[in-house]
């Protein structure tokens, strides 16, 4: 079976035109044991002006590929200098932990950089040691940053306890990301989860705000369990319309 990087490396090499042997060549370096990490930033830095910034445009077998790499990888909004970010770390063979050098560089990013290395997240060693790292961009108030981590990306999904899981559905919901992308869903989704969605759309018709439709197939497994229920039959006595969603 083709590896991530081995699929990154295909398919910027394919789209590298007459950078090619520059890419090829870096990425030779970058793999030399005991690597230095000025060369990983050199490569992340020149990456953009070297390789462009055009999308990386997969196509349907790509996709598939991806996905047969690794269950529900998703790069088809990947960059072409984004997919180069990531393929330069899985490449990097420094001497120090992951996690360490992943940390000095979200620390240094601007936000293109940040997309990037969280769009990679499912993709990375030991992905455990990430969660520190994970979390900052989840409290990020840039919602590209955010999405990066909810959107198309399994990470959450296989990573996330049910607490970090729910804070994550949470702030989705009140920054305005769309909750369809997020990978793994309705297969997370939990009675606490539901509890807290509908007292989240309880608040939104106090104060004459609407509520995204999205949120009630999350409820729906756990509308008949008391709690749930009390708050629904509750809902319904203020006038408030769901059975359309939650049967």
């Amino acid at each position: 079976m083709t590896s991530p990087k081995d699929l990154l490396q295909k398919w910027i090499g394919d789209r590298a035109g007459t950078e090619r042997p520059w890419l090829e060549e870096q990425l030779a370096t970058l793999a030399v044991p005991g690597a230095p990490e000025r060369d990983l930033h050199l490569f992340l830095g020149f990456a953009p002006r070297r390789l462009g910034k055009a999308d990386l445009a997969l196509g349907p077998e790509d996709l598939a590929d991806a996905d047969a790499a690794h269950p529900a990888w998703q790069p088809g909004d990947w960059s072409v200098d984004g997919a180069a970010r990531v393929l330069g770390l899985l490449t990097y063979n420094g001497e120090r932990r992951f996690a360490e050098t992943f940390k000095d560089l979200r620390r240094t990013a601007d936000a293109a950089e940040m997309i990037a290395l969280y769009r990679g997240l499912p993709l990375y060693p030991e992905p455990e040691s990430l969660h520190f790292e994970v979390g900052e961009g989840l409290r990020s108030n840039l919602k590209p940053v955010f999405e990066a981590i909810a959107h198309n990306n399994p990470y959450p999904r296989d990573h996330f306890d049910e607490h970090r899981w729910n804070h994550m559905i949470l702030k989705a919901l009140f920054i305005g990301a769309a909750l369809g992308p997020i990978t793994g869903l309705q297969e997370r989704t939990n009675p606490e989860l539901a509890r807290i969605l509908v007292q989240y759309a309880r608040e939104r018709w106090a104060a004459g705000r609407p509520v995204m439709e999205e949120l009630w197939p999350l409820v729906s497994p756990f509308a008949e369990t008391p709690e749930i229920r009390a708050q629904l039959d509750r809902a319904r006595a203020e006038g408030r319309v769901i059975e359309e969603f939650v049967s």
